[in-house]
């Protein structure tokens, strides 16, 4: 759906232009390309995965799920979710997957704000 694209290019941006900032605009590609590759490597074990629950056989772990998401395949697992309607309607799934974006946001906006938050709460000397 049309909503969901553009939630997840507005997700997208701090993302794709902290690793412009960390690649000092050369070679942000291959920060660009792991999002890539580790987001379709996640959309393909959740596809697998709703597959497997379909036909009741062995599933993957909801924390493997998660540790993609984590490593930076959250935008593949969010249109997994979206698209095939897998583990989008598990509150407990749902919470822990949005926390990961939160952090991948938090994490991407403060380096381009160069730390600013993160030395608001923690100063250092």
């Amino acid at each position: 759906r049309p909503n969901h694209l553009l939630l997840l290019a507005v997700l997208l941006v701090a993302p794709v232009a902290a690793s412009w900032k960390l690649a000092d605009g050369k070679r942000w590609w291959i920060l660009v390309g792991w999002y890539a590759a580790v987001s379709a490597f996640t959309y393909f074990i959740y596809a697998d995965d709703k597959q497997r629950a379909q036909k009741k056989e062995w599933r993957a772990p909801e924390n493997a799920l998660q540790f993609f998401a984590f490593a930076g395949g959250w935008p593949g697992a969010f249109l997994a979710q979206r698209r095939i309607r897998h583990k989008n309607a598990k509150l407990r799934f749902q919470l822990l997957f949005w926390f990961i974006v939160g952090v991948h946001q938090f994490v991407a906006i403060d380096y381009l704000l160069d730390w600013r938050m993160v030395r608001t709460v923690m100063p250092h000397g």
